[in-house]
């Protein structure tokens, strides 16, 4: 295993906050924090955290309730504030790309020089062709900076900020252990309002897109068209109740509707993707979202992708302690931790 204690992982999403944080135990992970907590209607509205000490609030009592010690964390953002390029360019050593990334920088990301943060990764080099393959992350200063001030004010140190479609990548790398093959492999995070498609062969990240649609709008028709609150409608969107509350037999049928249009956006990108790489398929893909809890949304958007889908799963083979878990518990939040727990298997290397 990697050196360097590992971070707390934190994803927050528009509609709930997610924390992870794994333990090694002898070559493998074990799970010493699983938790989410919802955050309040339009704290985040794309991207942008507009009720900042309701979010504060939300991480402050998960850091209480499971009495954690660990400060130093990852967090992700995603979204249109979020670029990612794949560039070819001249093959350069790494001290030169570093002095003349600035250009590349001012070249294809939308926005003033002055106002992104960025990183960059080298995919391959190739010396017979003085070609070399870069991948080229950046975002806008303020939206990191606003996702890092409310970290900070819940009392913790961010140590790493990624981005949620390399979050998932780290999840299914450490799970499933294929994307060192040369399969192809997709996976797709159903968030709230933000859907991340990230598609991989090799280990390498070969596509990344957000598109701006969720569970969301799931929770927003059940509101409209059966005039309940948005607690019941999350409620009946994710197949619980609250109390004695009877979920209305419309439910499914909205859900279905509003889960089709999100997997023909999904399918939309698939499309897009296949016809850039050349593929016409990919080996597997899986998807993850808390909406994906509901059996409906699940089959309905399996069916319409027309594609091998596995539903995350990144707690289902850890080790947890039974005295604070069960299993059911773990297996409900899984699918939505998928990003938390990706970011949870990044280190402090300092």
């Amino acid at each position: 295993m990697a050196k360097g204690k590992l971070l707390l992982g934190l994803d927050i999403g528009s509609n709930s906050a997610k924390m992870c944080l794994l333990r090694d135990v002898q070559n493998a992970y074990a799970i010493e924090v699983a938790d989410r907590e919802l955050l309040p209607a339009d704290a985040i509205v794309d991207g942008s955290i507009l009720n900042r000490s309701g979010v504060v609030s939300a991480l402050r009592r998960m850091l209480m309730r499971n009495k954690i010690k660990q400060k130093q964390c990852a967090i992700a953002i995603s979204g249109y504030s979020v670029i990612v390029k794949r560039l070819r360019l001249a093959n350069m050593t790494d001290e030169e790309l570093a002095d003349n990334i600035s250009w590349e920088v001012q070249q294809h990301i939308p926005y003033e020089y002055s106002e992104v943060v960025y990183d960059t990764v080298v995919l391959s080099r190739n010396p017979a062709q003085n070609a070399m393959e870069i991948l080229l992350v950046a975002s806008k200063r303020d939206v990191v900076n606003d996702y890092i001030a409310v970290a900070r004010e819940a009392g913790l140190d961010v140590r790493v900020v990624d981005v949620v479609s390399f979050a998932l990548h780290n999840m299914v790398e450490t799970i499933y252990g294929e994307t060192k093959t040369s399969k192809c492999i997709g996976v797709v995070n159903i968030g709230a309002s933000v859907t991340s498609i990230s598609m991989m062969t090799g280990g390498v990240t070969q596509f990344t897109r957000d598109i701006t649609i969720g569970g969301n709008q799931i929770t927003e028709e059940i509101q409209k068209k059966l005039s309940v609150t948005r607690e019941e409608a999350e409620a009946f969107k994710t197949g619980e109740t609250m109390g004695n509350a009877i979920i209305p037999q419309e439910v499914n049928e909205i859900i279905a509707q509003v889960s089709e249009l999100i997997a023909n956006e999904i399918r939309r990108s698939l499309a897009f993707f296949y016809e850039t790489s050349g593929r016409d398929a990919v080996d597997e893909l899986i998807l993850c979202g808390g909406v994906l809890k509901n059996e409906t949304t699940l089959r309905t958007i399996e069916k319409n992708l027309q594609e091998h889908v596995r539903l995350a799963d990144p707690y289902g083979t850890l080790r947890f302690n039974e005295k604070i878990y069960t299993h059911d518990t773990l297996q409900s939040l899984s699918p939505e931790s998928a990003v938390a727990f990706g970011l949870a298997l990044r280190r402090n290397v300092e």
